[in-house]
């Protein structure tokens, strides 16, 4: 006789973004047998069934059976799945956007012993945008899925920097020359005299700096 999986749950709601207005499932049955996996989402429910075991590792085979009816519908085309070691994850989508959580999972008030309160993902309504997404490895890997693998490759293209040789365009600075036909020479003649009389100051033991560099000659 098959077994009810455990099953964890947590959500989010958004009036507007479709990606925030979710429901996270978690079907805890570890080593599941790919090959007898039987999984059917409909928009008002969902059905699971496999054979989980691994006899390499001494874990005796048995056979899990789930159905759930939803509390509202879910749009199956645009949710997500994936298998890992330890268990089968769902991202469902929900079909109506607004800003209230479902009040339960299910559609019948009633209390099912093993659907439990994800913890780790669950956050209060209130607190949707304050609090920043944590997802287990298992959702993790189902959004590395959309297309985020190899087109980090194309940094490849790094080498191509040398044609950054067009950068000596920079060269046309030089026009900074035309600052009011300032002359180069006599303004550093007028430096080098500034700095002679500094150095005979010195030498005199004058103190007095209050007065300031003297005036530039007239260009």
């Amino acid at each position: 006789m098959a077994s009810h999986p455990e099953v964890l749950w947590a959500q989010r709601s958004s009036p507007s973004v479709a990606e925030k207005n979710v429901v996270y499932l978690t079907v805890n049955v570890p080593d599941i047998i790919e090959s007898t996996l039987k999984y059917e989402l409909a928009p008002t429910k969902l059905s699971f069934h496999a054979k989980a075991g691994n006899n390499d590792k001494g874990i005796i085979e048995k056979e899990y059976d789930l159905q759930l009816e939803f509390y509202e519908e879910v749009v199956p085309e645009e949710s997500q799945k994936k298998v890992t070691s330890r268990s089968f994850n769902l991202i469902l989508r929900k079909k109506n956007h607004k800003e209230e959580f479902w009040p339960r999972l299910m559609k019948e008030k009633t209390k099912v012993p093993y659907i439990k309160t994800d913890f780790d993902k669950w956050v209060d309504e209130d607190e949707q945008d304050a609090k920043p997404e944590k997802l287990d490895d298992g959702y993790g890997g189902m959004d590395d899925d959309f297309g985020m693998g190899g087109g980090m490759g194309g940094m490849g293209g790094m080498p191509g920097m040398p044609g950054m040789g067009g950068m000596g365009g920079m060269g046309g600075m030089g026009g900074m020359g035309g600052m009011g036909g300032l002359d180069m020479e006599k303004l550093m003649a007028s430096i080098g005299k500034d700095k002679e009389a500094a150095g005979a100051s010195g030498d005199d033991g004058d103190d007095d700096d209050d007065e300031g560099p003297p005036p530039l000659e007239d260009a």
